[in-house]
């Protein structure tokens, strides 16, 4: 295992000589939190594909495969879904906002009135997606080094929160572009090759594996359906994601390059998929289905290469961990912290703010570390965040972008009523069942339109400047030009 371990090493020292070049980058705020907003359309595309496709994505995919065969790529296949229809139907809006939060963007929208009990929505499903891709470290030092989880943990969340602090979201950008290339290498052009020859061809997977394995919708068609209200749709409105669009340096940039990440995850999708059935062939009988990842690796893949494939799994960690992060710390100090001490003061220079948000990002992070540590169910508090997320904000969210007559009042009803019956239906089906998304996503929708119809309409001043950022005039901002993968 020493070459193995000599390419984790140098990989993760990599990681943190990255934090330390960003950290030169990152001069003001919007170098700090959106990278300048001047991403080209390279870097943008392969940073996009990083942060939605991680720990979840490359060992939960590769999982479902080994259970259900090829139809376990849904849950991933429904993230480029719905990373495609931010790309193609909403981004080039979204960026011309200028703004550095979700939160902010209802605030435009509505006047001002929406921002803090949205932030708080926020920033918890942003805080357990962090935690989650955190606990993952678990998994892959635990097979790497054969270390205790809460060791593992802390190694691999200090790195991540070192490598963000120090350059904020250009570190992050720079490792995340790293982190594609490993990922794309290590599980696309490496492990999915080698599994399917390993497992005798597709051929002989056919022979030994009953049919419903090579059935697209053997997983079911209610999963499939739950999938897109929590995947795709928590794609259009999630801040990490969003964050990730206020880098692009142009509409187009936002439009094609989230195109071609979004179609980059329909073929990472049915990869994980492959590579679980030709575990399935190899290892019928493994304890657990998150199992297969780590099991093929480590018995099949030769030295060196598999050292390479377990940084993949490792970037793919650290790639959504990362982001989450500088998201929750944003939504922390921007919507939340910002708002409860009064008005940010008006002579903050830029330097105070890039301190501000470092500070933020280093206390998240501990905060992230010590909850991954307490935590047990990790699928448990990724479901609850989703939906928080998509039963409480997805309605405002997407009726302020698609319907001008919807009001502060409504949005404000929206989101207190879908999350309160998420949380209440949790308690009362239990927190993995599907009701409680389904019934709380339509009491928020019915919140939003009645209170909306019953209250006065948005301020004609609030809805004209809102349609002035929309067409990306009167932002707060001047942009540089984009950087370019050569820059």
């Amino acid at each position: 295992m020493a070459v193995d371990y000599t390419v984790i090493v140098v990989y993760l020292a990599g990681m943190l000589a990255m934090g330390w070049w960003g950290m030169r980058r990152a001069r003001s705020k919007s170098d700090f939190l959106v990278a300048g907003r001047r991403l080209g359309p390279v870097m943008y595309s392969g940073t996009m594909a990083a942060i939605v496709l991680g720990g979840a994505s490359t060992i939960g995919g590769v999982g479902l495969g080994y259970q259900y065969g090829l139809s376990g790529a849904w849950m991933v296949f429904t993230i480029g879904l719905g990373l495609l229809a931010l790309s193609v139907f909403f981004s080039a809006r979204i960026a011309r906002l200028k703004v550095y939060t979700v939160s902010e963007m209802l605030d435009l929208r509505y006047g001002g009135r929406a921002g803090v009990i949205s932030g708080v929505v926020m920033w918890a499903y942003t805080l357990m997606l962090a935690v989650t891709s955190t606990i993952a470290y678990a998994t892959i030092f635990d097979v790497l080094f054969d270390m205790n989880r809460t060791v593992a943990i802390v190694l691999g969340g200090s790195i991540v929160v070192a490598y963000s602090t120090l350059g904020g979201m250009w570190s992050i950008t720079l490792t995340d572009m790293v982190q594609f290339v490993v990922k794309t290498i290590g599980v696309l052009l490496l492990l999915l090759p080698i599994a399917v020859v390993k497992a005798g061809g597709f051929s002989e997977m056919k022979a030994k594996l009953p049919t419903g394995y090579f059935d697209p919708l053997g997983i079911g068609g209610e999963t499939i359906f739950t999938y897109v209200l929590i995947y795709t749709f928590g794609m259009l409105i999630g801040q990490d994601i969003w964050q990730r669009v206020f880098t692009a340096g142009s509409d187009r940039t936002a439009k094609w390059g989230g195109t071609v990440a979004g179609t980059y995850c329909l073929v990472y999708a049915l990869a994980g998929a492959v590579i679980g059935t030709a575990a399935k062939v190899l290892y019928p009988n493994l304890g657990s289905a998150d199992d297969a990842f780590a099991t093929i690796v480590k018995d099949e893949l030769p030295v060196g290469v598999r050292g390479l494939v377990l940084a993949a799994a490792l970037a793919a960690v650290m790639s959504t961990s990362s982001g989450a992060l500088i998201a929750c710390a944003t939504v922390a100090n921007n919507d939340i912290w910002s708002k409860l001490r009064g008005a940010v003061r008006r002579d903050a220079v830029e330097h105070d703010e890039v301190r501000g948000n470092r500070a933020f990002i280093l206390v998240m992070g501990v905060a992230v570390i010590v909850t991954a540590i307490a935590l047990n169910n990790v699928v448990e508090a990724l479901t609850v965040a989703y939906n928080l997320l998509v039963g409480g904000l997805l309605v405002p969210i997407l009726g302020g972008l698609l319907w001008k007559r919807g009001t502060a009042q409504g949005a404000l009803a929206s989101v207190a009523v879908g999350g309160l019956a998420v949380v209440g239906l949790m308690a009362a089906y239990g927190i993995l069942a599907n009701e409680p998304v389904y019934y709380g996503l339509l009491l928020s929708l019915a919140a939003y339109v009645t209170v909306s119809l019953a209250t006065p309409a948005t301020d004609a001043a609030v809805l004209a400047a809102w349609r002035e950022r929309l067409a990306g005039r009167g932002a707060p901002e001047l942009v540089s030009e984009p950087v370019t993968a050569h820059q």
